[in-house]
């Protein structure tokens, strides 16, 4: 893995440029010491270095990055940021399935705060130490006790990173989707059509996800696939009336009327601000 050593207020650029240039490999046995593998068959991205992310992530009257220049930096460098879940216990298991994380830290007292960005790479279970890339250090040991201490500071804030198509395992459903959501808002849906699709096997009852995957499909005018992800979507949340207004609309065009008057009512019926338009559509069938 990469380490770029943070120069003066600069650890935002240097922790996400370890974390751009790193992807997974497959995830590792079980140990009592673990440290995040090599990346496996895949060249680092050379134009991503710390220097070169400074001035996209860098506030200079802040002295310092913000959590949203760094989630969205790294979205233009095509990775989907996932925010994780603020537990000990999450981070571990990123760090164990081969995904270093991103982390904020509050390294001061709270009303004097030192804010500062590492990068969680391997623990010690038999030490309760974490592994980190922090600062000049390379490998940053801290105790689990202390760790934690200065990372409730920051609400326990972090992130992982993803190429498109991969969902780390233990993000929650809201998360995952407008993490994919976010991506789609900048690269597009056919960008994102990969990762509505993973998300949707990997979390199948995520009504959202399968939302998400009917209209990936639909702008790829793939209607029947469209079709049965707004029908899966209104099967795991039958109260998501933005889902029955779709497979009806959708189904109207592929000229299955009867069902497409059936998912017009029911979004007819459901007290949302999709209702009227679910009226509407069922006065022109």
């Amino acid at each position: 893995m990469p380490f770029y050593p943070q120069e003066k207020y600069q650890c935002g650029p240097a922790a996400l440029a370890t974390a751009l240039n790193y992807a997974p490999a497959a995830k590792p046995r079980s140990a009592a010491v673990w440290k995040a593998p090599q990346a496996r068959g895949r060249k680092r991205d050379t134009h991503i270095t710390a220097k070169n992310l400074v001035p996209q992530v860098f506030i200079p009257g802040r002295d310092g990055s913000v959590q949203p220049e760094m989630l969205a930096t790294a979205r233009r460098h095509e990775r989907i940021a996932y925010p994780v879940r603020p537990t000990l216990d999450a981070l571990l298991a990123h760090v164990a399935d081969g995904y270093p994380v991103v982390v904020m830290q509050n390294l001061s007292l709270p009303v004097w705060p030192m804010w500062h960005y590492a990068v969680v790479i391997g623990y010690d279970l038999g030490e309760e130490s974490l592994i980190l890339r922090s600062g000049e250090t390379r490998r940053h040991r801290v105790s689990f006790r202390r760790f934690d201490a200065t990372w409730a500071r920051s609400q326990r804030w972090g992130f992982v990173l993803a190429r498109p198509g991969r969902i780390p395992s233990g993000i929650t459903p809201r998360r995952a989707v407008q993490a994919i959501s976010d991506y789609q808002a900048l690269h597009g849906i056919r960008a994102a059509l990969s990762s509505w699709q993973a998300l949707t096997q990997a979390q199948p009852h995520n009504a959202m996800a399968h939302f998400g995957l009917g209209n990936a499909y639909y702008e790829q005018q793939a209607l029947q696939k469209s079709a049965l992800a707004f029908q899966r979507a209104t099967a795991a949340d039958a109260a998501l009336g933005v889902a029955w207004l779709n497979l009806g609309l959708v189904n109207r065009e592929l000229g299955r009327m009867n069902r497409a008057r059936k998912a017009l009512e029911k979004a007819a019926e459901l007290d949302s601000t999709w209702q009227e338009k679910a009226r509407t559509a069922l006065e022109t069938l």
